[in-house]
């Protein structure tokens, strides 16, 4: 549901010099950069969603509205207000938070800490989180006026395919011109028929980071990533906490294996699911919702009740309002913009990267996206594999994965093997009981080349990036085993794996 609000950003950017990773000397390009903003949490601020890690290329990157351009630095930034990006960090303070107190409440006698009363703040906690996002979103501005980066904020969309008509927050006009314009605009909440999301009781994830008490019943439509991860920060308050999916399992984009691992998992955490069931009604006039589900397949009908609803569903490609077919732009039926191996659309110098293009809507696949396409457009060789972009979600334990799953391999007709090794084994783990979950690797038979990693464990997103690597560069499971690992450490845990694959684990 789009919010009546809306902030178009235009970044302009003149004579940005390219550093690539390559020698060559830098070259100098003009570079509109088009970029949608939603701005429904903190209007009309513009924040930013942080600072990046160095690279080697300054360029534009958006995942809804990431970008940067600050010239002759080797660096990027990323410059944003809400959107799937800056929830993350939203939902990550969240879960820190959340996890604290289910930790004292539950862990801490065990380890000796013990207290008279435990409450919730729930105002001091969404307080810190606000702190903690503030703190990756303060400094954009000064950086741009720093680095001599012109942007117009205001409600644009294409006149032709180098310029972009923008309404300003000044109540002006003015035209922003650009001989290549990359379309930045991310993605929006996915809305489900007959019911409207209002920010209070039928939420999104937006609505659910800001809610002013814990609700004593949460129905979560959707088991998808954002899902599982706002059902896990409100179930750990307290809240009794259901999800409904249409889908036989959840995230279904995650290995079969490692998914019922991790449903057991937020099954003893008391989540409960609906699978296999479609939501048909819904009734928020009363002071509890009512939603009517039956199963997917159809039959009897039931009645659920919650004091919130959270829709979370999917994103959609946040394409319409742009002026997109002023231009002659395509978009495929679900509104995501094709492009060629260069990011550009079928309208010559107009580029699309981020979740308005076909793959997993990621922030950190839509900053691959944004370097790539400016070293395209200063003529260099960028470079997306999309099989490399790895996954998380940021529940406890948490789930990561990169490459392909066990289901995807048997697809493929690859003879493969496969080696695991579970937490409880590993010394680490068990010295800060906290040892559930699981290293699982699949590799190729005949060469040993690793082919998918997938990890369910405490900042198991940490821990999956050392697969990434392995599998950017064709490692294979004995490369792994073979390299030394700190002792003791969580990262045992993958060695033993890839030992598994090819051999056998030491510690099982």
């Amino acid at each position: 549901m789009i919010n009546s609000r809306h902030i178009i950003t235009i970044l302009v950017v003149d004579n940005i010099a390219i550093s690539p990773i390559s020698s060559h000397p830098a070259d100098k390009i003009k570079t509109a950069i088009f970029a949608h903003i939603l701005l429904d949490y903190y209007d009309p601020y513009i924040f930013n969603q942080n600072l990046n890690k160095s690279t080697l290329v300054p360029t534009l990157t958006g995942d809804s509205m990431n970008f940067i351009a600050l010239p002759n630095k080797q660096m990027v930034f990323k410059w944003a207000v809400p959107g799937p990006p800056l929830n993350s960090n939203l939902i990550n303070a969240l879960l820190h938070s959340s996890h604290m107190y289910h930790e004292a409440k539950h862990a801490f006698p065990s380890h000796g800490v013990k207290f008279s009363q435990l409450e919730i703040d729930l105002p001091a906690m969404m307080a810190q989180k606000d702190k903690a996002v503030s703190g990756l979103t303060h400094g954009i501005e000064g950086l741009f006026k720093k680095n001599k980066v012109n942007y117009v904020k205001g409600f644009g969309k294409f006149v032709s395919p180098s310029e972009v008509s923008v309404d300003t927050l000044e109540g002006g006009n003015t035209v922003v011109k650009g001989k290549n314009i990359i379309i930045a605009t991310g993605s929006d909440v996915k809305s489900l028929p007959g019911i409207t999301i209002d920010e209070k009781k039928i939420v999104s994830s937006t609505g659910a980071l800001s809610l002013s008490e814990v609700p004593k019943k949460l129905v979560v439509i959707g088991a998808g990533y954002i899902g599982l991860e706002m059902g896990s920060v409100w179930g750990r308050l307290g809240s009794e906490v259901t999800v409904v999916e249409f889908a036989p399992d959840i995230v279904p984009s995650m290995d079969g294996e490692v998914r019922k691992q991790f449903q057991r998992m937020l099954e003893k955490q008391k989540m409960k699911f609906m699978l296999k069931t479609k939501v048909v009604g819904i009734d928020a006039s009363g002071d509890v919702v009512k939603l009517t589900v039956e199963p997917a397949a159809g039959g009897e009908q039931s009645t659920l009740e919650a004091d919130v609803v959270l829709v979370s569903a999917g994103r959609i490609p946040y394409t319409a309002g742009l002026g997109l077919d002023t231009i002659g732009v395509q978009t495929d039926k679900a509104g995501r913009i094709p492009v060629d191996k260069h990011f550009m659309t079928n309208v010559s110098g107009v580029y699309a990267i981020g979740d308005v293009i076909p793959g997993p809507m990621l922030a950190h696949k839509a900053e691959e996206d944004g370097v790539a396409c400016v070293e395209f457009i200063a003529g260099k060789e960028g470079h997306v594999d999309y099989d490399m972009v790895p996954g998380v979600v940021y529940t406890h334990p948490e789930v990561a994965s990169v490459g392909k799953t066990e289901e995807q391999v048997k697809a493929l007709g690859v003879a493969y093997q496969v080696g695991k090794f579970p937490f409880m084994a590993n010394s680490r783990a068990k010295a800060i009981d906290d040892a559930e979950g699981l290293v699982k690797i699949l590799a190729e038979k005949e060469t040993d080349k690793i082919l998918g990693v997938h990890i369910m464990a405490p900042n198991a997103g940490e821990l999956i990036h050392e697969a990434v690597l392995a599998l950017q560069y064709g490692a294979s499971s004995e490369d792994i085993a073979r390299t030394c690992h700190a002792h003791p450490t969580m990262s045992e845990a993958v060695k033993e794996a890839a030992m598994a694959t090819y051999d056998k684990p030491i510690h099982m």
